[in-house]
């Protein structure tokens, strides 16, 4: 079984495609961004302490970032996962927390990704170290 670090650099396929279809704020046709891990990793990195972003405008930003109109709502919810539970074994590693994807400036307790992480929502005290209200 792959571990999350290994499917973080998995080498992915990703591209700017017409959306199939119409799905949550994505229109058929819209060009659309399909993200590997490692750009939504990066991108995540990029966000800077004691700032956070819902999901909606990390879909919206990275897309810009590579020339879409919108990212692609499952691969993002796919990737975010991967990012989250990559930094957690990153941390039971011994890695210090200013290493790791700061995914949490992104992934709150209500976030749906949140339900399905292996260690739950225990990193809702680091967003609150940060000042990070949601």
């Amino acid at each position: 079984m792959k571990s999350w670090n290994d499917r973080l650099n998995t080498l992915g396929i990703n591209g700017i495609t017409p959306s199939p279809r119409t799905i949550g704020d994505v229109v058929e046709g819209q060009p659309m961004l399909v993200p590997t891990a490692r750009q939504v990793h990066a991108f995540i990195r990029s966000i800077p302490e004691g700032m956070d972003m819902n999901i909606r405008a990390l879909r919206t930003a990275l897309a810009i970032e590579h020339g879409a109109e919108m990212t692609c709502p499952v691969t993002i919810g796919y990737h975010l996962r991967t990012v989250a539970e990559a930094a957690n074994e990153d941390l039971e590693r011994g890695m210090a927390l200013g290493d790791v994807a700061p995914f949490w400036r992104v992934v709150d307790a209500s976030t749906p990704t949140t339900k399905k992480l292996s260690f739950g929502a225990a990193f809702v005290a680091q967003r609150k170290r940060e000042g990070l209200e949601r």
